[in-house]
């Protein structure tokens, strides 16, 4: 049986090289294709659109200005407030590992007392302009002014989210903090001075910070480089399904796949010794475009990918991905009659497939239809795993059931070409 299926990668790779160009072709056109969209995305990604995004908001401070800050978010049109999950209210430690799991875009973790402290810094700074401006009351006794620190709004993200995303956000947030720490300054002020014209300078009170992910003790700061690399390189393996279909229909109009029924092999053989040939190309294609990405990229002005204790978790997606793309392929072999419908098909598909699973528009971008749908590609799948592991930090056991999903994709599509294969041959 070890023979058989050698001989039949050997026939594999013998179909291959009789066309050389599209061998080439099949490497050569994902590499200039990662290069250049790269290029183009590495100082902005794509805009998200209007649709809500949900949002965690951990209140610390039960205060006005975190009122004010929620108040404010419910009327963006583009955020879905959570302040709960499974009825429990949200502590920071929740907000961020649902967060760095990518169940969640972002968290907004308000700090404690933030509202009593911006009151009284505020109140100090009236006091002291107040005083200089002689009009302090005599009889009053000064306050004893109290040291207080800066405060931080932290913001966690998804480390999957695009930068356009990030940026979009934290100046959004950025101008509410800055408009109520301002509204705060004058009214104190106002009160007790009834004047509109008063002006002090102040150092900004309230402060917000990006939580980065750490590695090692490292900070591990996303780029345009990570996303690419996993989305086209998705791409390029699925686009395998074309080469593969195209040789399933010559074997069948060309009379080869008769000559080898009539041998003592059976289809599953045949299958088994493509599905090998084609997983080899799959991975040449993945280190190819990792090399690309590490020793390429940084002599074109791009980051380097960091694929430091990745690598192995990053094969393995890579190998389940292929497995997806060889059924996909094998089913459109079978079914199809003549290369004028393979082709184009598989092409077309493979594009579709790739549209639908978030490689060129994230997912959480669609609408909310087209989410539902992306959960059903396979391209989805392998993409989300490829995140797991280079940007989530994820293990072995929080990829499986994605690429679960695409061995079972690779197993119910192989079946239904062999059971269609099995059937016409015997009506």
């Amino acid at each position: 049986m070890l023979y058989k299926i050698w001989m039949s990668i050997v026939k594999e790779f013998l179909l291959l090289k009789r066309d050389l160009g599209g061998l080439i072709i099949l490497f050569i056109m994902p590499l200039i294709l990662v290069i250049t969209v790269t290029i183009i995305q590495d100082s902005t990604f794509k805009t998200v659109s209007d649709n809500k995004i949900q949002i965690l908001l951990v209140d610390n401070d039960k205060g006005s200005v975190s009122k004010t800050v929620f108040d404010n978010l419910q009327k963006n049109n583009a955020f879905d407030i959570v302040t709960q999950i499974d009825d429990q209210p949200i502590t920071e430690e929740i907000a961020k590992e649902n967060v760095y799991k990518g169940k969640f875009k972002l968290a907004i973790v308000i700090p404690k007392d933030l509202s009593v402290d911006l009151q009284a810094k505020v109140d100090q700074n009236v006091q002291n302009i107040v005083s200089k401006m002689g009009f302090t009351d005599s009889v009053a006794e000064p306050k004893t002014s109290k040291v207080l620190q800066q405060k931080e709004v932290k913001l966690y993200f998804d480390p999957a989210v695009q930068m356009s995303f990030k940026t979009s956000v934290m100046n959004a947030i950025d101008k509410m903090i800055s408009q109520i720490e301002t509204k705060s300054i004058y009214t104190t002020f106002q009160n007790q001075l009834g004047e509109e014209n008063a002006q002090f300078d102040q150092k900004s009170f309230i402060t917000f910070k990006e939580i980065i992910p750490r590695i090692n003790n490292k900070e591990v700061l996303p780029n345009s480089v990570q996303h690419n690399v996993p989305a086209w390189t998705l791409f390029a393996i699925f686009f395998i399904v074309i080469p593969l279909s195209i040789n399933i229909v010559k074997e069948k109009s060309q009379g080869t796949f008769v000559r080898l029924l009539t041998n003592p092999t059976s289809n599953l053989i045949i299958i088994i010794g493509k599905t090998i040939t084609y997983l080899m190309i799959c991975m040449i294609q993945f280190y190819m475009m990792v090399a690309v990405a590490i020793f390429l990229f940084p002599h074109i002005g791009l980051p380097s990918l960091n694929v430091e204790g990745h690598l192995f978790l990053m094969s393995v997606v890579a190998l389940f991905s292929g497995f997806g793309a060889i059924g996909f392929g094998i089913l459109l072999g079978t079914i199809a009659s003549t290369q004028e419908q393979s082709a184009p098909f598989g092409a077309t598909s493979v594009i579709i497939l790739a549209a639908v699973g978030g490689v060129w528009v994230p997912v959480f971008a669609m609408p909310k239809i087209m989410q539902i749908i992306a959960k059903s590609s396979p391209m989805n799948w392998g993409l989300e795993a490829f995140y797991d592991v280079l940007l989530r930090n994820g293990s072995f056991v929080e990829i499986i059931p994605k690429i679960s999903l695409l061995f079972l994709f690779f197993i119910i599509t192989t079946s239904i070409a062999l059971f269609y294969d099995k059937k016409k041959r015997t009506v």
